[in-house]
């Protein structure tokens, strides 16, 4: 199935806030780089498109997750949480974050086929997304969390909330953290007693 169609079906799956995220929505595919953005410079999906394929692959991540670990926290702050927690990677409505690198040698030696818009006001990508989308939907106070800490002990800033993590804080955490290096890589996943077996 087709990234479009997935992102179409996850879409669907937002019903109490429907108006709301829908109007983002239309902004996001209309008025910015949401639908072509990589999804990084130079590490994952590194490409046009690259960020709608990763936030769709953490939407359904995190749905999974819920449904064996959370059933209580619903699809929709699932999928509003998952789908978006980069979005502020787009930059800002009409002034995206990335642009194409044409510089050879930095994309022959450091695979960077993207640069950073040199004029763009820096904030953290996640706070740029809650800014965002915190304009347009209203979110509950998981949501806000779940969104503005969503990169775990990666970023240092995130220590000020360890252990004060909501649920849906730690599922988005670690769906995003699963989606990227291992689904988005292709990793085999084995079971540990083949593992063993093998190297000892």
């Amino acid at each position: 199935m087709t990234v479009k169609k997935r992102y179409e079906i996850l879409k669907e799956k937002v019903v109490k806030r429907k108006q709301e995220f829908d109007e983002f929505i239309g902004m996001l595919e209309k008025e910015s780089s949401w639908l072509d953005s990589p999804a990084s410079t130079r590490f994952h999906l590194n490409k046009e498109g690259g960020l709608l394929e990763h936030s769709v692959g953490v939407a359904e991540t995190l749905l999974k997750l819920r449904d064996v670990l959370a059933p209580q926290i619903s699809e929709e702050a699932c999928v509003i949480v998952g789908l978006l927690h980069d979005v502020g990677k787009i930059g800002m409505p009409g002034k995206p974050r990335y642009f194409k690198n044409h510089n050879e040698w930095e994309i022959k030696n450091r695979n960077m086929t993207y640069t950073i818009n040199p004029g763009e006001v820096y904030m953290g990508i996640a706070a740029r997304s809650l800014y965002l989308i915190a304009k347009y939907i209203p979110l509950s106070d998981s949501e806000a969390q779940a969104l503005l800490y969503h990169d775990g002990q990666y970023i240092d800033s995130n220590r000020e909330v360890v252990h004060k993590e909501t649920p849906l804080t730690l599922l988005v955490q670690f769906a995003d953290l699963w989606t990227a290096h291992i689904l988005e890589e292709g990793k085999q996943i084995r079971e540990d007693s083949d593992y063993y077996n093998k190297n000892t």
